[in-house]
């Protein structure tokens, strides 16, 4: 099990690296390319990733892209900074989370700090450059576009999502004892 040792704070190493790493690749595209709309490059030249400036003053899908301001705070500022805080005080008081999911919820918190930093210090919106072909999937020629951060908590909540719905494989003394 985890003791308040270092293997619990372990996984805050995969946090720190996903805002540092959002948090770079946001500066050099603001900076290189400040004006949002602009097209910076299709990497591959097949038009499958096209990294491309734009803002988001919403969330995930431009969901709440109307609201009124008040109503953006509340539900993309506060309310976000609150489920961190209370994700990561459950974090650190259950022993019900394997070393996997661990590292998985620590990259959730590291995405979700990384883009309530840019609700907080970028009015224009969350930066997002990262444009990838769907080939129609779903109804979407396109994926929308995101960043680093969404990356991270999309790929860390799959790898929770998986290591919840496997099943748990018991040593043999936990079979022993559930035997008897």
């Amino acid at each position: 099990m985890f003791n308040r040792d270092k293997t619990l704070f372990q996984p805050f190493i995969l946090t720190a690296l996903v805002v540092l790493f959002d948090q770079i690749t946001k500066a050099i595209i603001v900076r290189n390319w400040p004006r949002p709309g602009t097209f910076i490059t299709d990497v591959f030249n097949n038009d499958f990733l096209i990294l491309f400036h734009v803002r988001n003053p919403a969330i995930a899908f431009s969901i709440g892209y109307g609201l009124p301001q008040p109503w953006r705070l509340i539900l993309f500022i506060i309310v976000p900074i609150i489920i961190l805080i209370l994700l990561t005080w459950y974090y650190f008081n259950t022993t019900e989370f394997s070393r996997p999911q661990r590292w998985a919820i620590a990259g959730i918190i590291g995405g979700g700090i990384g883009n309530i930093s840019d609700r907080i210090l970028r009015p224009e919106g969350v930066v997002d450059f990262i444009s990838v072909k769907f080939y129609g999937i779903f109804g979407l020629e396109r994926w929308p576009t995101f960043n680093v951060a969404d990356a991270a908590v999309v790929v860390c909540c799959l790898i929770l999502l998986f290591t919840m719905l496997r099943p748990q494989k018991q040593n043999p003394a936990e079979k022993m004892d559930s035997s008897q």
